[in-house]
C-alpha cells in the first residue's frame, strides 16, 4: 500500500483481490435495492447475505468480512436491525460502509444516520446534498474515509482528497446503482489496507464498467444488464488506461 492517499495501483489491487478470493459482505439495504446490490455483489465476486431479522443479525453480522447499511426505505424493523448489526461489527471487529440515502429530506432519518455514524463506519458514502445535512464539510470528517458521488466523485479522508471524472448519465437512469456500489465498497474493504483503497476501488470499477457498458446500451433497461457483465469481466487494463484521478 502506498503511503498517504491511495493509487491506481492500490485500487487495481483491492479489486484483483476481491475477484479472486471473495469474502461475505452482509447487507442491510432497502428494499428497492436487495436484487440488484446481490446481483452486483456475486458478479464482483462477493458472496452477499441481505436478512434484516433483528433476531439474526448480529450473528450474519459478525461472520462476515464486513457489513453494508443503507438507510433508503427505512422501516422501525430495519432501524433495530441495523442498531444491533452496527454494535455486533464493533464487537467483532468488522468493517462497515453507511450510505445514509435522502437523509437529507427526511429529519428521522438524518437524526438515525447521526446515530450510527457514532458506530464509527470506515466510509460514509454520500451525495453533496447529504454530506451537508449530516455537517460534513473540510474541517469535519465524518468518517475515516468519505466518499462524495457525484458528477465528479470524491474520496477524502485527513491524508487528502482525490477525485475521480469517470462515469456515463445512465447509471442515475437505473435504480440502486449507488446502494450497490456502497456494497461493493464494502467489500471492498475485506482486501483493502485503508477506507479510502476501497472506496476508490469500487468508484473506479462502476465508473468504467459503466462506461463500458453505455457504448453499447440501447437505454436503461440494456444498460442495468450490460453494467452487471461488464463489473463481472471488465479487464483490469481498461481501468488502468480510463481511470481519470486527480
Amino acid at each position: 500500500m502506498s503511503a498517504g492517499m491511495p493509487t491506481l495501483k492500490d485500487a487495481i489491487e483491492a479489486i484483483s483481490a476481491l475477484r479472486r478470493h471473495g469474502g461475505r459482505v452482509h447487507c442491510l439495504t432497502n428494499d428497492v435495492a436487495q436484487a440488484f446490490t446481490a446481483n452486483v455483489l456475486l458478479a464482483c465476486g462477493a458472496a452477499p447475505s441481505m436478512t434484516s431479522s433483528p433476531r439474526e443479525v448480529a450473528t450474519f453480522t459478525a461472520g462476515a468480512g464486513s457489513l453494508s447499511v443503507n438507510l433508503g426505505t427505512l422501516q422501525t424493523e430495519r432501524m433495530e436491525a441495523i442498531r444491533i448489526a452496527v454494535s455486533a461489527a464493533r464487537q467483532h471487529n468488522v468493517p462497515f460502509v453507511l450510505d445514509p440515502v435522502k437523509a437529507d429530506i427526511s429529519p428521522p432519518r438524518l437524526a438515525f444516520a447521526r446515530d450510527i455514524l457514532g458506530g464509527g463506519p470506515a466510509i460514509l458514502r454520500v451525495n453533496a446534498s447529504e454530506a451537508e445535512a449530516l455537517g460534513a464539510g473540510r474541517e469535519s470528517q465524518l468518517a475515516p474515509c468519505m466518499a462524495v458521488t457525484g458528477e465528479i466523485d470524491r474520496i477524502s479522508t485527513s491524508e487528502g482528497t482525490l477525485t475521480v471524472a469517470n462515469g456515463t448519465p445512465l447509471m442515475d437512469r437505473v435504480t440502486a446503482v449507488g446502494c450497490a456500489q456502497g456494497a461493493v465498497m464494502a467489500a471492498l474493504l475485506i482486501h483493502s489496507e485503508t477506507p479510502a483503497q476501497a472506496a476508490l476501488a469500487a468508484i473506479l470499477w462502476f465508473a468504467i464498467a459503466g462506461e463500458s457498458a453505455a457504448g453499447t446500451a440501447g437505454g436503461p433497461g440494456s444498460f442495468a444488464a450490460n453494467f452487471i457483465d461488464r463489473l463481472y469481466d471488465l479487464p483490469l487494463t481498461s481501468i488502468e488506461e480510463r481511470a481519470s484521478i486527480r
